[in-house]
């Protein structure tokens, strides 16, 4: 029996093949809200400082240990919101982009904004230690605070291109005009949280508080004795 054909000229093919759908667009990962906002205070208040609004003034923002120990004690966390020049905060600013985004990603907003609570503390500790009497602007100390927390936690692969990206960092803390106190005491304040969040996971988010206090406690004595008075 010959089958009627809908095609004189070859073989009935059958109704066509519904069209594939078109593949979806990649969907792209939110900001994080913590590094986004951080970035959009330090870009407002610099725009401030450059347009001379007088509350924005950087020495009234400016981590100072004289000025601490007079009962100013917002210098503290104020210090990363102020930067020195264009070249300080476009290089902090890039920085909390390639670095903070994905910690932020890693940890979640609240270990983030714990982390970086505790670097900031650290790296002000540090300052008032052993640089009471120099002047500090910038928020590379908690920056640091972050790269000190990955430390524990990332593959050994990622932990050796890590460290020698920390070898540059080291360099350039001891030129001239370079705060190495509060690159050093944000990055040992992130690797202690690196830690506990290493070997007591879960745990971190009942122990930071403690970890935020201590340093806290720090900061007032350091700033009442003046610093450390070396030999």
């Amino acid at each position: 029996m010959v089958m009627p054909r809908s095609d004189p000229f070859g073989p009935d093919v059958g109704p066509p093949p519904a069209p594939r759908p078109a593949p979806a667009a990649p969907t792209r990962a939110p900001l994080p809200p913590f590094c986004t906002a951080l970035i959009g205070v330090c870009v407002a208040v610099f725009l401030g400082q450059m347009a001379q609004v007088p509350l924005l003034d950087s020495r009234l923002w400016a981590l100072y240990g004289p000025a601490v120990q007079a009962g100013q004690w917002w210098r503290v966390l104020s210090v990363l919101f102020v930067h020195a020049n264009v070249t300080h905060i476009l290089f902090n600013m890039m920085t909390v982009a390639s670095l903070g985004f994905p910690v932020e990603r890693i940890l979640g907003t609240p270990r983030m904004v714990a982390v970086s609570l505790i670097s900031a503390l650290g790296s002000s500790a540090m300052v008032l230690a052993f640089g009471f009497e120099h002047p500090v602007v910038g928020a590379s100390g908690m920056i640091l605070g972050w790269a000190g927390v990955l430390l524990p936690v990332i593959s050994r692969e990622s932990r050796r291109q890590l460290l020698s990206q920390l070898a540059l960092v080291v360099i350039i803390s001891l030129l001239p005009h370079v705060s190495w106190q509060g690159h050093l005491g944000g990055f040992l304040a992130g690797l202690a949280c690196g830690g506990v969040l290493r070997f007591w996971g879960r745990r971190f988010d009942v122990l930071w508080p403690f970890l935020a206090g201590g340093l806290a406690l720090a900061i007032y004595l350091l700033a009442g004795s003046g610093g450390v008075h070396l030999p």
